[in-house]
Parts: C-alpha cells; structure tokens; sequence
C-alpha cells in the first residue's frame, strides 16, 4: 500500500530506530527495519509503525506503538501508546483480519525454522541476535492467533517462545498447529534462565538479549554450540506436541 510505502522513512524522529541503533548499531537497525518494513508514525511525536504484510504481499494493516526512545521500552503513561492505522485512517466498514507481523518473510525464507513470539520488537531483536531462524510476532498473547492465520505455517517447523508468565496457554494454543505444521515446539528456554522476579515482570526474550548481559551470555552460549538451534529442542527440555 502507498501509506505504508510513505511511512517507511523519517527514522531519525522514530524511538524505536534511535533505541535500537545506540544498542546494536545503525547499520543492523536499517537492515532489520527494511526487512521487516517497519514504518514511522508522526503520531506521539514520533513511533513505531509494524505493518502486517501477509505471505501474498497484501497489506492487513499497521499498529502504531509508541516507544521510549531512551530505554527501547513502550510508552504507557498516561495510557497505553497504541493504535491500528486503519483507525487513524478512519477507512469505512474496514474489517481487520490480523496476520503475523514478518509474515511476508515466510516464502523468502521457506526452509527456516520459524520462531514465533509475542511481540514485534521481540522479532525484530532476535532476527538480530538469532539471524538462523525466522521470527515472526502474533502482535500480543493472542492476536493473530487463531486456525486462520495460522494456515500458512503449512508444513514448516514451529518453535513457539511465550513471554514469562504466557507458557501454559501458548501450549494450550499449540494444537492448533500441530494439525498444520510439519513440528511445533513449546520453548521453556525464558523459564530455565529466569527467576521469580523476572517472571512476576512477564519478561520476553528480547529483554534478556538487551537488559541482561550475563543471560543473553547463557543464551548465545547455547546457540553458538549449535547454530541450527537444534540446541533449544534438545537442551532444553522442550515438549515436542504431537
């Protein structure tokens, strides 16, 4: 869509973009924001816009967050900074049919294992420390979610990783996939190297790659022995749901 085309640029008034290349540098920041097509809103003096592009190109729609551009966390005093572009584009009888947020990375990398969390920002954080699978976000515990969406993980093989705190019902949510995809994993990996405190924050995998040096240490220990992540399967105790 032209919108969204239009919104791909104005990165120096971005928070998002200005938190992440002062953590992982601009060059990596760019590649991930033309990769995953993450827009720039002018809303909120600036913020994030993560359009859904489905796996045939067409565009669902986009979800404007609005971020601190000091410490890469959202904004949510005094409310919650988020809103869908099709609101703000006040589009009449427009219907939302949500789809993974890096969808439309799927046929480009079809022989990647997928890894799916919660958030974008997740996805984007660990494209970029993890580069070997594919991340994809639902857009939150449940967004896309759903039989529907989930048809086009036809076949591939899924490792879910829940934020602390979401396991139970993402493994709850797991046979939904396990009729579509070739395998599907429930990660544990954020519960083995967390603690009570970490969990009580519903922590996810991105915050231990950024805020926490000596667990991202443990976390690229066990991808670096085994760069296909064979390792988050095999180490870790996972339930293979069949």
């Amino acid at each position: 869509s032209a919108v969204m085309q239009h919104s791909l640029s104005h990165y120096d008034i971005n928070p998002l973009y200005t938190f992440l290349s002062d953590t992982i540098g601009r060059s990596n920041t760019e590649r991930l924001f033309k990769l995953y097509q993450v827009g720039t809103s002018k809303k909120w003096n600036g913020s994030a816009v993560f359009w859904q592009v489905d796996s045939n190109g067409q565009v669902h729609t986009g979800k404007i967050m609005g971020y601190d551009a000091k410490t890469g966390h959202r904004l949510k005093v005094p409310h919650p900074h988020v809103c869908w572009v099709h609101t703000e584009l006040r589009l009449p009888g427009f219907n939302l049919c949500q789809c993974f947020f890096g969808e439309h990375l799927l046929v480009r990398y079809s022989d990647k294992t997928v890894f799916i969390v919660e958030s974008e920002k997740t996805a984007l954080i660990a494209a970029h420390f993890m580069p070997d699978g594919l991340w994809l976000a639902t857009g939150g515990k449940n967004g896309c979610f759903n039989s529907e969406a989930m048809q086009v993980l036809k076949g591939r093989e899924v490792t879910l990783i829940p934020d602390l705190g979401a396991t139970e019902q993402w493994k709850e949510k797991s046979a939904l996939l396990s009729g579509i995809c070739k395998r599907v994993v429930v990660s544990n990996v954020l519960e083995c190297t967390s603690d009570e405190e970490q969990r009580s924050q519903g922590l996810d995998i991105a915050d231990f790659f950024l805020y926490s040096p000596s667990k991202r240490q443990i976390l690229h220990q066990m991808i670096q022995r085994n760069p296909a992540l064979q390792l988050l399967i095999d180490e870790l105790d996972l339930e293979l749901i069949e």
